[in-house]
């Protein structure tokens, strides 16, 4: 049996977050990260809780890849405040991190007392990038510092219950986080396009949210005060989410959670930096006497026809105008095309290679991924991606 959720009630637009003076609760936890307090964006959200008279604390210690550390001390203060919701407000991390909170901080409170009647908080997410889209979906990304590693979350409580979509938010990202961010909506939906999980009702996702990136992520780029571009591609970033909670993603994923953790590479750059590897490896012609293409090569085919990118009904020549276009569209967003213009060093990165590959193939997104790898393919993977080859 094959299973859909739809997830948490979506409300998108500009203006949306009069949403909040009306979540009916009495006290609101605030997650989010220092950036949206100095810089006033945080007052968004207050100025709406205390037009709906709800009490709030602020819990704005969230960073960059948000560590476990930072986790522990966020559950502990959610204890001591004791909210009936939760509204976090950021990007990926804190929107991530808000989720690890609430959800180990329930799981706390259940060990503590296993017979008592937990009542789980509202939770409620608000995205100022246009990128994750964790605001619909059960993953979190959680950081060990100490080994340089991220750990993907998978847990279906930790899907929030509302989103709160709002484009003013987003207008004033800069260029290249409006970019990292696009390519990761992008990844997101290709990557669960072509998933052994993906449904009708993924593809159907998957397939729009692609559409919307091609379209308007050059534009949002070029002109940040493009309310239609950035308004569509936060739609994008969500509807993405929706299509990779549930048909999850492939080892394009499993390799930027390492890649990141270990060199301090954007998430989403680093998802562009292997993105046209993992086509040309995912898509490669199985043996056989009839030289069938494989269910991947197809479906990255369809891409490219359905973006435009080719008229032919030749696989191989839609796979190769697919990982072009892609190319093209990277190179138009300003990003790197191999990871060694990022002063990696060689050394370095030949040092941590067989360890990130082996990490990378235990990922979590690893399984679903239309193709069966090994440390080594992934070990391949790399090089390529390092050297752009």
């Amino acid at each position: 049996m094959s299973i859909f959720s739809v997830g948490p009630k979506v409300y998108f637009g500009q203006g949306e977050l009069k949403k909040l003076r009306d979540i009916n609760c009495k006290k609101a936890f605030i997650v989010t990260d220092p950036f949206m307090v100095t810089s006033g964006f945080i007052n968004k959200v207050t100025e709406q809780l205390e037009l709906g008279n709800i009490n709030y604390e602020i819990f704005s210690e969230i960073v960059p890849d948000p560590p476990i550390e930072i986790v522990a001390k966020g559950v502990k203060a959610m204890d001591k405040f004791n909210p009936d919701a939760v509204i976090t407000m950021g990007g990926g991390s804190a929107i991530d991190a808000a989720k690890a909170i609430s959800y180990f901080r329930t799981l706390v409170k259940m060990g503590l007392d296993s017979s008592a009647k937990i009542i789980k908080p509202k939770f409620i997410a608000i995205p100022t990038t246009s990128g994750t889209g964790s605001e619909v979906t059960a993953f979190s990304v959680i950081t060990d510092k100490k080994f340089n590693m991220k750990y993907p979350l998978v847990e279906e409580a930790m899907i929030p219950d509302m989103a709160i979509l709002d484009a003013e938010l987003v207008k004033s990202v800069p260029k290249a986080i409006t970019a990292d961010t696009g390519i990761d909506v992008l990844t997101h939906a290709i990557e669960a396009y072509v998933s052994t999980n993906s449904t009708d009702y993924t593809d159907a996702l998957a397939e729009k949210a692609i559409k919307l990136v091609f379209k308007n992520l050059k534009k949002a780029y070029d002109n940040g005060e493009d309310m239609e571009a950035r308004e569509k591609m936060h739609n994008a970033s969500c509807i993405a989410g929706l299509a990779f909670t549930n048909a999850s993603l492939g080892i394009n994923h499993s390799m930027a959670h390492i890649l990141g953790g270990r060199f301090h590479i954007p998430h989403g750059k680093a998802n562009a930096l292997l993105l046209p590897y993992v086509i040309e490896f995912n898509a490669e012609v199985r043996v056989s006497a009839a030289q069938e293409y494989t269910r991947a090569a197809i479906k990255y085919a369809e891409i490219a026809k359905f973006l435009g990118l080719t008229n032919s009904n030749n696989v191989r020549e839609g796979v190769k105008a697919l990982i072009n276009g892609l190319k093209t569209l990277i190179k138009s967003i300003g990003i790197p095309s191999k990871i060694i213009e990022l002063n990696i060093s060689e050394g370095d990165f030949i040092n941590n290679l067989d360890e990130i590959s082996e990490i990378a193939v235990k990922d979590g997104c690893t399984p679903t991924n239309p193709r069966g790898v090994t440390s080594e393919d992934l070990n391949e993977l790399f090089k390529k991606a390092y050297y752009g080859r």
